[in-house]
């Protein structure tokens, strides 16, 4: 149907209507854009969640890089961020393909309206305006033909009259021809009129309306049918990033997939496998057999002597766990005796006052069970010292158990020989540039590659020394390290002679590594007490512990009275003399005290008075 023909007297509607189909394309415009902004607040909020989750940049990342579920959700990350991607490509193409072409036709669509309503209105006027002048001669014609009627009747009048001259009755007359003349002139002009209006309004109605409105009905079938191809297009431009979303799942899916627990749990153990060997079995102490302990008699000594009979050797270490070789090292040369009691001849000191409550504890204290509160504690950290150092540790590793500190080690060689081998690239390309220069002095000047030279000669030669320096820090590591054959001889060792030590006491099967002594029978710990091995023979302990730092002081004391120092581990002492403090008492009533850098040993607590530092006070603190 054509709205000329069949809408010819619908002017005013047909404007509302194509007003109201403008309108529906900006609204539908408005609405895409709405769409095009909630896509990319969508696709930055996957973006930012997706980021808000990215592994920080610390050596956390190198651990969870090693774990297949933790790479897994990496990658899902990854492919979540290519995924918000695809919402902004969403975005742009709603923004570039129908809001701004909606908004270009909107304008267009627009003025093509406003001209056709104007060339409707122009018409509209003149066919009304010919309407008016219509109906000018119209009433013209008819007050001409009332004059007409009027100046007859006046004549014919005027005729009958005999009163009347003849003069009067000619004026009458001819007044009457003369209206009927313009009567006749008249009707003449209204008809001619007549039918020029008839003929315009045939051409308003027929052929000007309906070309006006026909044009607004194409107009409006465009607008219609480019909002249709808007809408497809809006359905488009999600169908078209399906493809690449799929992948994007499909990634997400096989990361899932890739998922293998027993490869996470494996590298539970590669991640966390001290090298340790697992302790021993615990002894039976028969704490109804009397002890007898001389002065002499330490648990470095039974254990030093011990250590000559290979047939009762065997080695159990129950500090797998301990992290820190200087508590170790003053748990083992402590004295385990109480101190003496200060000169009668003198004042008691506050600490050595019996039942005092800060008077230190009397009593012995059994090595495991202080090996014990090592076991039971958590070693976080190493010591206050280590952090005011800084860094994660030292370079060697030396804080990392065997097994650790070998990996760490080997990753370390692996990294320096990998710079090595760089360096080494770089220095074959420039011996080349310079090789080329010399044949051709006209692309450069063969002198100014020689300082870059030397320089990466010098970064080759001192990553060559560090790795030398890892090398050796790796040899030692892996010769400390017992091999599975060792492990099971002593194992079945342990297993034939744990009948005979029933009766041994825990004092007499200590050993400075942490090693149980089996004992065969009581001759051997009079021959430990009677004989105590110098420290300097025992290489094994030595070797343990002869690269570990000094221990910093933590204060100072004076010496109240003298002190021998006979015991293994004291240090002789005269009154009035100062010391460095470089260990608190830890409850057994002896304080760790030097007097230079090689002397160094424990004295009473009670013979001493303690100034600590208080910035320093701590400092051996374990967490």
């Amino acid at each position: 149907m054509s709205w000329g023909s069949e809408l010819w007297d619908q002017f005013d509607n047909l404007e509302k209507h194509t007003q109201w189909g403008i309108e529906y394309v900006e609204k539908y415009t408005k609405f895409v854009k709405e769409r095009s902004e909630i896509e990319i607040n969508y696709a930055k909020q996957i973006r930012n969640l997706s980021k808000k989750y990215q592994p920080k940049k610390n050596s956390r990342e190198e651990e969870e890089s090693k774990y297949t579920f933790c790479r897994a959700f990496l990658t899902s990350l990854n492919e979540l961020n290519d995924y918000a991607g695809q919402h902004e490509v969403i975005a742009e193409n709603l923004t570039s393909q129908i809001i701004s072409e909606l908004s270009r036709y909107l304008q267009e669509i627009k003025t093509e309206r406003k001209s056709h309503f104007h060339d409707g209105r122009k018409a509209q006027q003149h066919i009304e305006s010919s309407w008016k002048q219509l109906e000018s001669c119209k009433r013209r014609f008819e007050r001409d033909c009332k004059e007409a009627d009027r100046a007859q009747q006046y004549f014919e009048k005027m005729d009958a009259d005999i009163n009347v001259t003849k003069a009067d009755v000619e004026k009458a007359r001819q007044q009457a021809q003369m209206r009927h003349q313009m009567a006749a002139d008249s009707k003449s002009e209204y008809s001619s009129y007549l039918q020029k209006f008839n003929q315009e309004q045939n051409e308003h109605y027929f052929q000007v309306i309906p070309n006006i409105f026909q044009k607004l009905q194409d107009m409006e079938e465009r607008r219609i049918e480019r909002l249709g191809v808007c809408m497809k297009t809006f359905a488009d431009v999600d169908r078209q990033v399906l493809p690449i979303v799929g992948k994007c799942l499909d990634g997400m899916t096989t990361a899932a997939e890739s998922i293998e627990p027993k490869t996470d749990s494996k590298q539970v153990v590669e991640s966390y496998k001290s090298g340790f060997e697992p302790p021993g079995d615990v002894e039976f102490e028969d704490y109804g057999q009397a002890m007898k302990r001389t002065v002499s008699e330490t648990s470095l000594s039974n254990s030093r002597e011990a250590k000559e009979k290979p047939a009762g050797k065997s080695k159990g270490k129950l500090w797998p766990f301990i992290k820190n070789k200087n508590k170790l090292m003053s748990l083992l040369t402590s004295p385990h005796q109480p101190p003496p009691a200060p000169p009668a001849s003198s004042p008691p000191s506050p600490s050595a006052v019996p039942n005092d409550p800060q008077s230190p504890k009397q009593q012995k204290e059994p090595l495991s069970h202080r090996l014990n509160d090592f076991m039971t504690s958590k070693p976080k950290m190493h010591c206050l010292r280590s952090l005011r150092r800084g860094g994660s540790g030292p370079e060697d590793f030396s804080h990392l158990p065997p097994e650790q500190r070998r990996k760490k080690l080997q990753g370390k060689l692996d990294e320096l020989n990998k710079d090595i081998q760089k360096e080494m690239d770089q220095r074959d390309a420039l011996t080349k540039m310079k090789d080329v220069y010399i044949k051709n002095p006209q692309m450069g000047d063969p002198s100014s590659v020689d300082p870059r030279l030397t320089e990466i000669g010098l970064n080759i030669e001192k990553l060559q020394s560090e790795v030398q320096k890892f090398e050796g820090w790796l040899a030692e590591v892996e010769e400390r390290m017992p091999s599975k054959s060792d492990t099971q001889r002593r194992s079945i060792y342990e297993t034939q002679n744990s009948t005979t030590v029933g009766n041994n006491c825990a004092q007499d099967r200590e050993s400075p590594d942490g090693s149980y002594t089996e004992e065969q029978n009581s001759e051997t710990q009079v021959k430990a007490t009677i004989n105590p091995i110098p420290t300097s023979t025992t290489p094994e302990f030595d070797d343990e512990f002869d690269d570990e730092e000094t221990l910093p002081t933590i204060g100072t004391c004076k010496a109240l009275y003298p002190f021998e120092g006979h015991n293994e581990g004291t240090i002789a002492v005269a009154e009035g003399e100062l010391l460095y403090v470089i260990e608190e008492d830890k409850g057994d009533g002896w304080t760790r005290v030097r007097r230079n850098e090689d002397e160094e040993g424990y004295v009473p607590t009670s013979y001493v008075e303690v100034f600590l530092e208080t910035n320093a006070k701590g400092a051996m603190t374990y967490i």
